[in-house]
């Protein structure tokens, strides 16, 4: 029986004229496909997308003025999508206000109202000092005007639950199907006094509440902007001294 040969190979892995014969012979492995082509088509597919994609977060007027930029068979596709998404929240928007809670109706109110909307609880404080509180209670109306298709509702907190703890307000209850989805103890983890309309329109994307690409929401991106999440850095920083 022949003992076996050991055939010299520097790279079985390179482009040689050896090795393509080793390879016929069985003698090395066929060399493995590039990955190359797969990244390439995989990256010309993203651009394709997000070209395609490019109208998405365009609201009317920013869509009119793109009239000489864009196809207007494109630009038409995308208004009356827009248009859809505007009649569909319209129709939606019953609430536009913050209704205030008494402790008997909660049941009717909250739990039962949930399974038609989702519905946000703010749990208030019973002291004019808390600042947090009183943040919360002003972007908990500018949201209710915003999201008129969600129900905000306000009660206080030792009106809700007797002896709830003073330390945990504000907080904040969210309902949906009859059940609480998510709850939020005081406005920490949202950036404490600095909290804003993008950390609580991030919370609502969070729960289901609404969509990410919701055009409401991305304006409120484009107008903050990273600025935003800096200023809220900086307030809940400056709340932490204030605590040392």
């Amino acid at each position: 029986m022949d003992a076996p040969v050991n055939v010299p190979v520097d790279d079985p892995n390179a482009d040689t004229e050896w090795n393509d014969i080793l390879r016929k012979r069985g003698i090395i492995p066929e060399k493995p496909p590039s990955p190359t082509p797969i990244i390439q088509e995989a990256l010309e597919e993203a651009v394709k997308r997000a070209h395609k994609n490019r109208l998405e977060d365009k609201n009317l007027d920013e869509l009119d003025e793109l009239e000489d930029e864009e196809d207007e068979a494109f630009l038409e596709k995308y208004r009356k999508q827009r248009m859809v998404e505007l009649s569909t929240v319209s129709a939606a928007s019953i609430h536009g206000q913050v209704y205030p809670l008494q402790k008997p109706d909660y049941s009717r109110d909250v739990t039962d109202a949930s399974h038609k909307t989702f519905v946000l609880v703010h749990l208030t404080s019973s002291l004019g000092t808390n600042m947090e509180s009183l943040v919360l209670t002003d972007l908990w109306r500018e949201m209710a005007r915003k999201f008129g298709d969600i129900k905000f509702c306000e009660i206080r907190a030792d009106l809700c639950i007797e002896g709830y703890p003073e330390r945990n307000t504000p907080t904040i209850l969210i309902y949906q199907d009859g059940d609480i989805r998510r709850q939020v103890i005081t406005l920490k983890e949202l950036g404490g006094q600095g909290t804003n309309m993008q950390a609580m329109e991030k919370l609502l994307v969070d729960v289901g509440a609404v969509k990410a690409n919701d055009h409401r929401v991305l304006h409120t991106q484009q107008s903050d902007g990273p600025q935003a999440s800096r200023s809220a850095s900086h307030a809940d920083a400056d709340e932490d001294d204030d605590w040392d």
